[in-house]
Formats: C-alpha cells, structure tokens, sequence
C-alpha cells in the first residue's frame, strides 16, 4: 500500500519473529502494521521515519 512510514520498530541485525511488528505505515489518515512474516534476522533497513513509499517497494531484508 502506498504511505508514508510512520514507526520502525526494528534495526539491523535484530532477530524477529513470524508477526512480529516490523513498521507502521500511514495511508489517507489510516495507519497500518507491516508484521513479520517468517522468522528471521534482519539484514538491512532501506526506509526510516518519513520515507514514502509504494506498493512492492523493497523496505528490508533478512538474513
């Protein structure tokens, strides 16, 4: 969904959980959670606070 990046709740080399919080996006006033959706630990970050981002954009990666 296209927004903006209200929250990140996570940083590199963090160990995340299937569901766990990852982001909040924000989208015609609506926030939305982006979970996790596989256990993992997170490789890079590609967006923070205020990015605007689209519908398929890469925002991070797991190891």
């Amino acid at each position: 969904m296209p927004g903006m990046v209200v929250t990140v709740a996570i940083e590199q080399g963090s160990k995340v959980s299937k569901g766990q919080k990852l982001f909040t996006l924000e989208a015609m006033k609506m926030e939305t959670t982006v979970s996790a959706d596989a256990d993992g630990v997170v490789a890079s970050v590609l967006v923070k606070t205020g990015s605007q981002v689209e519908t398929g954009d890469l925002m991070l990666t797991y190891e």
